[in-house]
């Protein structure tokens, strides 16, 4: 007779990688989220010292994670930071403009990953004119010398 041997072996036991496997990098209790909102995840790169997309806003919040360089982020109504890579990052998106999201280094690129949740219907970044940014500069933090 055939040896069965594999019909009588045991089981592999189950990996218990899963339980130290995951590291929190951000919590937030994000904003109302549009109904019918969509989820985009978008990787964004900027090469070295490039500022980053114009002054701007997002239709829902939206979530990012750094993962080569670094980004300099400024929203409405906060101080600018350098977020590295790593790091995570939030917006909660609606009226809030969203100053910066350039590259803090002017000698290597930035990269990063962003997820959205974006209204039905509209575009998930709307660029902001001058004339807002002068009418809303109050609410701007203070900006470093």
């Amino acid at each position: 007779m055939p040896d069965h041997e594999s019909a009588t072996a045991q089981p592999k036991p189950r990996s218990t990688a899963w339980q130290t496997a995951i590291t929190m990098l951000q919590e937030a209790e994000p904003p109302f989220i549009p109904p019918g909102a969509h989820a985009m995840t978008v990787v964004v790169e900027f090469p070295p010292g490039d500022p980053g997309t114009p002054p701007h806003r997002h239709s829902g919040p939206a979530f990012g994670y750094v993962v080569e360089g670094e980004m300099l982020l400024e929203l409405e109504g906060e101080p600018e930071r350098v977020v590295r890579a790593g790091e995570a990052f939030w917006a909660q998106g609606g009226d809030v403009i969203h100053y910066q999201d350039g590259n803090n280094r002017d000698d290597i690129p930035v990269r990063f990953t962003v997820t959205m949740l974006c209204e039905p219907g509209k575009p998930m970044l709307t660029l902001v004119d001058d004339e807002e940014l002068a009418q809303r500069q109050d609410r701007r933090a203070p900006r470093p010398s």
